[in-house]
C-alpha cells in the first residue's frame, strides 16, 4: 500500500482521474482495433470475414463477463495490482499475435487474452474510481471517464486505419501493445489504492467521512460476486438494467464499432475516411457523455436513458437509407456520436440506487457484463448478416428497434426503494 502523501488535497482524486482515464482510452483502443485490422487480415490471410467478427465478438464477450470478478478482485487483492496485471496481459497478448498464422490465433490472442486482459479496464474499473474517490460530482466523472471511450477512437482509429492501409495489420498490432506497455509505470506511481493510502477523504467529503468496507474484500470474492448476481438477479430492475446494456452493447462497440468501417467499405467509401466518421463520432460522445454525466446529477436518469435509446435507434435506422454522401454521414455521426456512452452514468447512477454503494459496483460488473454479451452478439450478429445478404442493411435496421425497444424499457425502472438489502458490513 503506497503511504506517502500527494500534492493538491483532495484534488489529488482528479490526477488518478486522468490515469484511469489514459488507460480507459487506450483499452478502448485495443477493442476497437480488430474493426480497423479486418480488412487488412482478410487480404493477408484470405480469412473469411464472419470467422474474424467471431474473434473480435470472443474478445468483446470475455471482455464484458470478466468486469464483475474484476471488481470483486479490485476489493479482494488491490486495484493497483488487478490493473497492472491487466495492463501486462494486454500488451502481451497483443505482441503475441504478431505471430499468428491460423484463425485460432487471432481467437487466442485477440479474443481471449485480449478480452480477458481489457475486462478489468472498462467500465468497472471507473465505476471503482468513482465510488472510491468521490462522494460528490459522482456523475460528472463517470460520464468524463465513459467519454474516455469515444477519445480511445478519437486518438487511435485515424492513426491504425493510416497504420492498416500503409502497412497492413501488423504496425496496427505495434501501436497498440507500446501503449498499453506504457501505462504501467504511470499506474505505478501515480494510482494509490484508495484515499486513505495517502491520508485523504474522498472528493468532497468531510475529514471524518468513513467509506463503506465492501463485502468482496474478505472471504472468497468469486463466491461474494456470484452470491451478488444472484441476489441481484432477483430483482426486477436489474433485468431491466441488464436489458438495456444488452441493448447498448449490441448498438455500440458490437455492430457500429466492428463493422461500421467494413459497412462503408462496402459503399466505396475508405478505411481512413471511414474511420474519419468514426472519430467525428467519438469527438460528439466526448461531449455528449460529459454533459450526460452533469445531467445524470441534476435529472431522472430513467428519462435521460429513453432519450438516449430513441435517438440512437433512430440513428441507426436512418443510416442504411442515408446514400452514404458526406452530408448525411456527418448528420449520422453528430445523432449517434452524442449519446454513444452517453448511457454509462445514469445507468451506474441507477446501479447505486438500487444496490447501494457496497453493492453497487459489482452489480454494474454485471450489467456491464450484459453490455459485451450484446456486443459479441451483434460483431458476430453483423459479419454473419454480411456474409448471408452481402450488406448490413438488415443488421443495422435491426439493432435501430432493439434501441427503441430500450427507450421504453428505461422508462420501467424504479429504483424508489432499494433492491434488496445490503449485506452485514464486517466489524
Amino acid at each position: 500500500m503506497i503511504t506517502q502523501s500527494r500534492p493538491f488535497g483532495q484534488r489529488y482524486a482528479f490526477v488518478v482521474v486522468g490515469v484511469i482515464f489514459l488507460s480507459l482510452l487506450v483499452a478502448a483502443g485495443l477493442r476497437s482495433a480488430p474493426s480497423v485490422m479486418m480488412l487488412p487480415l482478410e487480404n493477408s490471410f484470405g480469412w473469411r470475414r464472419d470467422i474474424i467478427s467471431l474473434a473480435a465478438g470472443v474478445g468483446i464477450l470475455l471482455y464484458g463477463l470478466t468486469g464483475p470478478f474484476a471488481a470483486a478482485l479490485m476489493e479482494r487483492i488491490g486495484l493497483r495490482r488487478t490493473l497492472l496485471a491487466s495492463l501486462v496481459v494486454m500488451s502481451g497478448s497483443t505482441m503475441l499475435s504478431l505471430l499468428m498464422t491460423k484463425p485460432w490465433h487471432l481467437f487466442i490472442t485477440w479474443g481471449v487474452f485480449s478480452g480477458i486482459g481489457s475486462g478489468a479496464v472498462a467500465s468497472v474499473l471507473g465505476a471503482t474510481i468513482v465510488n472510491r474517490w468521490f462522494k460528490t460530482n459522482r456523475g460528472l466523472v463517470m460520464g468524463l471517464m465513459s467519454a474516455s471511450s469515444a477519445s480511445g477512437m478519437l486518438v487511435f482509429l485515424p492513426l491504425i486505419a493510416a497504420l492498416a492501409q500503409s502497412g497492413g495489420w501488423q504496425p496496427v498490432v505495434i501501436a497498440v501493445a507500446i501503449a498499453t506497455a506504457a501505462l504501467i509505470p504511470l499506474v505505478w506511481l501515480l494510482v494509490p489504492e484508495r484515499p486513505a493510502s495517502i491520508g485523504m477523504v474522498r472528493y468532497g467529503a468531510e475529514a471524518d467521512d468513513v467509506p463503506p468496507t465492501p463485502p468482496a474484500s474478505q472471504g472468497n470474492f468469486l463466491a461474494h460476486t456470484f452470491s451478488t448476481l444472484r441476489r441481484a438477479a432477483g430483482t426486477r430492475v436489474f433485468w431491466y438494467l441488464f436489458a438495456t446494456f444488452f441493448v447498448c452493447g449490441f448498438t455500440t462497440n458490437g455492430l457500429v464499432g466492428t463493422h461500421l468501417i467494413a459497412f462503408c467499405g462496402d459503399m466505396g467509401i475508405g478505411e481512413v475516411q471511414a474511420a474519419g466518421l468514426l472519430s467525428m463520432m467519438g469527438i460528439f460522445d466526448l461531449i455528449g457523455t460529459t454533459l450526460s454525466g452533469w445531467l445524470t446529477d441534476r435529472f431522472d436518469p430513467r428519462k435521460l436513458l429513453g432519450v438516449y435509446y430513441g435517438i440512437r435507434g433512430l440513428s441507426l435506422i436512418y443510416l442504411p437509407y442515408s446514400g452514404f454522401s458526406a452530408t448525411s454521414l456527418i448528420i449520422f455521426a453528430v445523432l449517434y456520436g452524442l449519446d454513444w456512452i452517453a448511457t454509462v452514468p445514469p445507468t451506474l447512477r441507477l446501479a447505486n440506487e438500487a444496490f447501494g454503494d457496497r453493492s453497487g459496483p459489482i452489480v454494474f460488473g454485471w450489467i456491464v457484463a450484459g453490455h459485451q454479451i450484446g456486443a459479441a452478439t451483434a460483431a458476430a450478429f453483423g459479419g454473419t448478416m454480411r456474409e448471408l445478404q452481402g450488406n448490413y442493411e438488415l443488421a443495422f435496421l435491426i439493432a435501430g428497434m432493439t434501441a427503441i425497444a430500450a427507450a421504453c424499457i428505461s422508462l420501467l425502472i424504479n429504483t424508489s426503494k432499494p433492491a434488496f438489502e445490503p449485506e452485514p458490513q464486517a466489524a
